[in-house]
């Protein structure tokens, strides 16, 4: 009568009606891993397409890092060039150990050491000569126009061997030890007039230095800094007739050692003989100490180390707009490719390599047109702009630093990339 419906036809294998188990599921196959190259060379090669899709972008990216690379490079370049023209002088001396007053804070404004310390450190069996050295400056007048310009003038006894200045041969050496005879310096500021050019076309001829006459009789290499646009060579009786001072003192005096003398301990005898108003130092002691004068004791040696730090942080302000934005653009690709299965670090990659190109792409040019303006900028002011290799390599490190930070700052926006929100 009332028939139960049947229900519908089981399969041939039905688990629940003859009680057996469904066999397991078959293990997913393993993740297979990109490698090392592959995972490292991939995100790279997607960050330069990346790059190279937004060519005004990457230009202007270019840009930004070659400004930073060319002030970095400029600001170090002055002040190594500030340092080392500062120390041409000193560090043209030498002698092995140096006599000077302790208040003496540069060698362009020094304070007057008794001369007659220079014969007590003779006293010492290892001292073999004592050469005081005298340092002022006077005007020279322009043998063109007439204009007056201040000059270094170095009296010494030339003979002495304390100081090493090329051009200052035998000859030059003899001929200083005439009444009012000078060497000029050659490698001296445009300023002072074309006396090199006069000299070497008609040989020795009168200069007028302070209100006297001289005659030059030679030219020395020294360089100009930015204590002394120019510096002069005399005798030390020539130096006293342009000079009035007491015969008494002196500004420096150099030491020269036997063959074999212990350094240390001679400076330690010197020290413990000589009174408190002299001061025992090494050559290498004596530039360092007129080193940190202009380091320390200055604002110009801070003024170009700002002038570094501002570029970097430009350059980096820039590279992180450039990263920023180019996230910002490509959010629903970054969203599509973390939906593929791609990690974040994998897309982190991906920005850190954007910077990375940029900091390479960007630094070669600058590097170029620093060196350029080096060669420019150290023939028309006489500084010694050298770009050296280790200073190369250093700019180098710090604009890739900065475009690494530019590219973890950026990496944030990489967040905003979520697939749920995009699909």
């Amino acid at each position: 009568m009332n028939e139960i419906p049947r229900g519908p036809a089981l399969l041939p294998w039905a688990p629940e009606m003859t009680g057996e188990t469904a066999p397991a599921a078959p293990p997913a196959p393993p993740r297979r891993s990109l490698g090392f190259l592959p995972g490292l060379f991939l995100p790279l090669r997607l960050a330069w397409r990346q790059l190279r899709s937004e060519r005004a972008r990457l230009l202007t990216a270019i840009a930004g890092v070659m400004f930073a690379a060319l002030l970095v490079f400029m600001q170090l370049g002055f002040r190594g060039a500030l340092f080392d023209s500062a120390t041409n002088l000193l560090g043209a001396m030498r002698g092995d150990l140096f006599l000077m007053h302790p208040m003496t804070q540069a060698s362009f404004r020094p304070e007057p050491l008794p001369r007659g310390r220079a014969w007590q450190a003779l006293a010492d069996p290892d001292v073999e000569r004592a050469v005081p050295i005298y340092l002022a400056q006077a005007t020279l007048r322009n043998p063109e126009t007439g204009g007056r310009r201040a000059v270094q003038l170095i009296g010494l006894d030339a003979e002495g061997g304390a100081v090493d200045f090329v051009g200052l041969g035998a000859e030059v050496i003899e001929a200083l030890k005439r009444p009012d005879t000078v060497a000029f310096d050659s490698r001296s500021r445009p300023e002072f007039g074309p006396v090199a050019r006069y000299f070497r076309e008609r040989g020795p001829y009168p200069l007028q230095i302070g209100n006297r006459e001289v005659e030059l009789v030679g030219l020395v290499e020294i360089g100009p800094s930015f204590g002394a646009d120019g510096n002069a060579v005399l005798s030390e009786t020539n130096f006293r007739r342009l000079v009035t001072r007491s015969a008494s003192n002196a500004d420096l005096v150099a030491l020269r050692l036997r063959a074999g003398a212990d350094l240390r301990a001679v400076q330690a005898r010197l020290v413990a003989a000589l009174p408190e108003d002299v001061v025992v130092m090494t050559h290498a002691e004596l530039v360092a100490h007129e080193r940190a004068y202009w380091e320390e004791s200055t604002p110009i040696g801070f003024i170009f180390l700002f002038g570094s730090i501002m570029g970097l942080i430009v350059g980096m302000v820039i590279v992180y707009q450039i990263l920023f934005a180019d996230i910002a653009s490509h959010t629903s690709e970054y969203a599509t490719l973390k939906a593929m299965g791609y990690s974040n670090f994998y897309l982190v990659r991906v920005v850190m390599w954007a910077a990375c190109i940029l900091a390479l792409i960007g630094f070669v040019p600058g590097f170029a047109v620093s060196a350029f303006l080096y060669d420019f900028v150290g023939s028309a002011t006489f500084l010694p702009l050298d770009m050296y290799p280790e200073r190369a390599v250093g700019v180098f490190l710090l604009i890739f630093g900065m475009c690494a930070i530019a590219g973890l700052l950026a990496v944030r926006k990489l967040r905003d990339a979520n697939p749920a929100d995009m699909f």
